[in-house]
């Protein structure tokens, strides 16, 4: 006589992920700036805007390569203001990343 076995049932949940936005703005440096602007943007990459830090959950610069501490910059609707003693050396990339959750 064959029986079949019993299994315990067990409820799994799935979370579906909140929708992200990510916006980045790319400039290159002069090797003299410290304030960065919408016009300074790569045109090649059509029209990017730097966002209200009010309306982003996180941002990120990166220059060259690397990320920045907080601290060494300030974000403001349209401008970037590096705060730093030095500035980034001519043809170093920046990289504004902005998330939005």
């Amino acid at each position: 006589m064959l029986t079949i076995p019993t299994v315990a049932s067990e409820e799994v949940q799935f979370h579906i992920p909140k929708k992200l936005n990510i916006y980045e703005f790319y400039t290159i440096s002069d090797g003299q700036k410290r304030i960065y602007t919408e016009e300074d943007g790569i045109n090649d990459l059509g029209k990017q805007v730097i966002l209200d830090p009010c309306k982003v959950s996180y941002m990120n610069l990166f220059i060259n390569g690397v990320l920045q501490p907080k601290e060494s910059y300030d974000v403001q609707s349209g401008a970037i203001i590096l705060k730093t003693s030095d500035v980034p050396t001519e043809g170093a990339p920046l990289i504004l990343q902005m998330i939005k959750l």
